[in-house]
């Protein structure tokens, strides 16, 4: 059974951080949006589940950080632990002449942040609409998106837009749809992902043990909760005949330095798997289309810029959606579209090398160890790199020739 048509300027899909926040910014904007989701939230998420310092600015201005901060856990900076025992550890705080709106970062579990955001939407004048599943792409006869026909608990629904916002994640329908999804080859890592409760040793600082069969963070997400991601070679996920659980726990028991942590903690949750990563879209738009957080882009979770990307995509799409919208002919819809690709690339343009540059440390071994004996010696130098990855330090700040150079220890 069909329900009856719906019409809105803007048809966001996915409920995320990124959904919510393009949804929340558009509707400031003076745009009528509706939100979908296939799942009915609260909902849990494979996510390392971490909001940098600057991701905080975001979350005040939807009106979220009290919220979120009652039910979170403040992480003061990370630490890395090199394959070589060396560490790199450095601190959120404002040593460059450069400050965020809040000197820690947040450890939050998906299911109470997506639930807050989503909640922020609502109250903004966003209609959202759980359990609803894309099954479809609507295109008018130049090619353009038109809206989506959804699959709901009520039976099939068309819903016409004059703009859809993909920010369904790293398997986007809507990027799929329109072939704009792509895939690198490097580097080819999945996740699992899980919640511990009595880790030995859990404080303030976020944690990344880097090993030569791939990389684990721990980081509080409450009080008694510890967010525990494993990211390791797609090869070596093949493997995982015993399943994720065993495969998870075996690791962690392999590791002389993670191992006696894990002696008394105990599993809360279901081991949940995601990846491979590498994702970008071959382009963030089509007509009648944008892409945002991870259906646009996502490298690799080590530098945890997720979230704060999902976040500061749905406030920089804004403008150019209004403008989408309200062009008056299908060249100005156009210009509108590619200048927000533009402004992706001036945005996020210097975090794309940054990451890429620790992906291919993390990925080997020798420059990993390398970076870490520098940095260990460097204090200024580690708070300053860690400070990009809060995402309070512009990242041309490391991309320098001289601070190239203080990296390679010359």
């Amino acid at each position: 059974m069909s329900r009856d048509a719906m019409r809105v300027q803007v048809l966001v899909v996915g409920g995320g951080p990124a959904g919510s926040s393009a949804a929340w910014h558009c509707a400031q904007a003076g745009l009528d949006v509706c939100v979908v989701d296939r799942a009915q939230f609260p909902r849990a998420k494979p996510c390392a589940e971490y909001v940098s310092p600057e991701g905080s600015r975001l979350l005040h201005a939807m009106g979220a950080l009290d919220t979120l901060e009652a039910r979170a856990a403040h992480l003061s900076g990370m630490v890395v632990h090199a394959p070589s025992g060396d560490r790199i550890h450095g601190e959120f705080v404002a040593r460059h002449g450069f400050r965020g709106f809040r000197d820690k970062g947040l450890g939050v579990r998906r299911e109470v942040l997506d639930t807050v955001l989503l909640d922020r939407a609502r109250h903004a004048g966003v209609m959202v609409q759980e359990q609803a599943k894309v099954e479809s792409l609507l295109n008018g006869a130049d090619g353009r998106v038109t809206g989506a026909m959804l699959r709901t608990p009520d039976g099939e629904q068309a819903v016409h837009a004059d703009l859809v916002i993909g920010a369904d994640g790293l398997r986007s329908v809507v990027s799929r749809r329109l072939g704009l999804a792509h895939v690198s080859r490097f580097p080819r890592r999945v996740a699992l992902v899980a919640h511990y409760r009595d880790v030995d040793g859990v404080g303030a600082l976020g944690e990344m043990h880097v090993t030569r069969s791939g990389y684990v963070g721990l980081a509080r997400v409450s009080d008694d909760l510890v967010n525990v991601a494993l990211v390791v070679p797609k090869s070596k996920a093949m493997g995982m005949r015993d399943g994720a659980e065993a495969f998870l726990e075996t690791w962690l028991r392999a590791h002389a330095q993670l191992g006696p942590r894990f002696a008394k903690a105990t599993r809360v949750t279901p081991v949940r798997a995601t990846g491979p990563f590498a994702s970008r879209a071959k382009r963030p738009w089509h007509p009648g289309a944008m892409l945002t957080g991870d259906a646009a882009d996502f490298f690799d979770p080590f530098t945890g810029e997720g979230i704060y990307s999902a976040l500061r995509g749905g406030e920089l799409l804004a403008e150019f959606a209004h403008a989408a919208v309200g062009a008056t002919s299908a060249a100005t819809h156009v210009q509108a579209l590619r200048a927000y690709e533009r402004q992706r690339k001036a945005v996020f343009g210097g975090k794309w090398r940054v990451e890429q540059l620790i992906g291919l440390a993390v990925g080997w071994a020798p420059l990993l160890n390398h970076a870490a004996r520098v940095l260990s010696r460097d204090r200024d130098l580690a708070d300053l790199l860690i400070g990009v990855t809060g995402d309070f330090v512009p990242a041309s700040a490391v991309l320098k020739p001289r601070t190239i150079l203080r990296l390679l220890g010359a």
